[in-house]
């Protein structure tokens, strides 16, 4: 007979004492037999009656606490598979969990995006629709070794993703899902900024080449012909030179952009600076750079990367703006983006009277290379990454660049910046 745990103290320790008035009431009831008399016969069967009694509370039961121990394990199962699944859907990654027939028993929140919210109890070709993917999922839940499988989504974005399945001791099978897209994309635009770079280089460079084989060559003793190309050549080495030290800039703001600066400037006198160095340069283009009035507006920032801003946009406003038309630069407050950036922001706009930019292109204008008109940016000595290099001191520095135009009318380029904070404004 098979005892609990709770039942054998109770039966070792009184087992024997039980056996003894059992048998005691055996012999009890021999005695009777044989003596014949009434009042021991009674006495003797009470005895018996007792030690019968006596056997029944010594046997082994099962209690309430015996049946609550035996449901304890299925509790513990329960509360345990309740943490699993509060664990699984802490994950941000998608993770699906399969029985042997290919049914979703588990689909956390993070799956939602690619499986719908209802994918519990339905197979995964019905909520997963990857062939990729479904062919794998077979083949593991045959008995196959765990998988690594690449795969895309097209609509309603084009997303990218690799899922990994692997099979536990039981019949089950774990999908996790990681989304490539940023991974994807950062790679694209590695090697675009590699072909890019490549090609900026390889045109002023096969221009150089060129022009010194022909001086080499027929051309050495033609004078003119000399002084002409010598010209040229110099006009694409110094290309080649802006474009080096526009990658160089770059690439040391983009080392930099997680860290903010901790400084202080006042964005009128940096505005006035740039102006002072590109008024050259607007003169000869018979353009006016007007400045509206304005008290210092301190802002939190690096004085040298903010010149660099506003001396790129205000020279974009010149090259693209129309010769003998005007910039005009004006300066304004504006509220936070948050309520715990109290202080606000300083707006500086900058608005020139070209020909303006259409409005498909205006979400690109900061990619790296990315130009309206190639041909007339060339000719202008841009490189392409002005305003890549304007966005990432903006976000070095907190800010934001908003752009607008009108085609025929113009274009501004606005500039957000985080302002000191009044009492900081207010001791300085």
């Amino acid at each position: 007979m098979t005892m609990s745990g709770d039942a054998r103290p109770l039966w070792g320790g009184w087992r024997k004492s039980y056996l003894l008035l059992f048998a005691a009431a055996i012999v009890a009831l021999i005695v009777v037999a044989v003596s014949g008399s009434a009042a021991v016969q009674i006495m003797l069967a009470m005895l018996a009656a007792a030690a019968v009694f006596a056997l029944y509370l010594a046997a082994p039961k099962t209690s309430r606490s015996d049946s609550t121990a035996r449901l304890q394990p299925v509790e513990d199962l329960a509360r345990l598979t309740a943490s699993a699944r509060n664990i699984l859907e802490c994950v941000d990654e998608p993770i699906l969990i399969l029985d042997g027939t290919g049914r979703v028993m588990f689909a956390n929140k993070a799956s939602q995006a690619l499986v719908g919210a209802d994918a519990e109890k339905k197979r995964i070709s019905a909520v997963l629709r990857t062939p990729e993917v479904l062919e794998a999922a077979e083949r593991v839940l045959a008995g196959g070794a765990p998988e690594t499988i690449a795969f895309s989504v097209l609509v309603p974005v084009q997303h990218h993703y690799e899922a990994y399945l692997a099979r536990t001791d039981g019949r089950l099978v774990l999908i996790r899902i990681r989304d490539l897209t940023e991974l994807r994309r950062a790679e694209e635009l590695r090697a675009d900024f590699v072909a890019n770079a490549s090609h900026e280089l390889r045109t002023p460079l096969a221009a150089v080449t060129g022009f010194i084989d022909t001086l080499r060559g027929h051309a050495k003793d033609d004078v003119p012909a000399r002084e002409r190309f010598l010209e040229i050549m110099s006009v694409e080495a110094g290309r080649m030179r802006r474009l080096i030290e526009d990658l160089l800039s770059l690439t040391r703001i983009e080392l930099n952009e997680h860290n903010p600066p901790a400084g202080e400037t006042d964005v009128v006198g940096v505005v006035r600076d740039a102006i002072a160095v590109l008024a050259p340069l607007a003169e000869g283009d018979r353009i006016t750079i007007q400045m509206d009035s304005s008290p210092p507006l301190r802002v939190v920032g690096d004085r040298d990367e903010l010149t660099q801003v506003f001396q790129n946009l205000i020279h974009n406003a010149i090259k693209y703006g129309r010769p003998g038309g005007e910039v005009r630069i004006q300066f304004g407050r504006a509220e936070a983006p948050s309520k715990r950036e109290g202080a606000g922001q300083i707006v500086v706009s900058v608005r020139d009277q070209g020909e303006g930019i259409p409005r498909e292109a205006i979400p690109r204008l900061t990619e790296r290379f990315y130009r309206v008109d190639v041909k007339r940016s060339r000719e202008r000595g841009g490189t392409g990454l002005g305003l890549a290099i304007v966005k990432h001191i903006l976000n070095r520095h907190q800010g934001r660049l908003q752009i607008e135009s009108v085609p025929g009318e113009g274009s501004t380029f606005t500039v957000f910046l985080p302002a000191v904070h009044t009492s900081v404004e207010s001791a300085a």
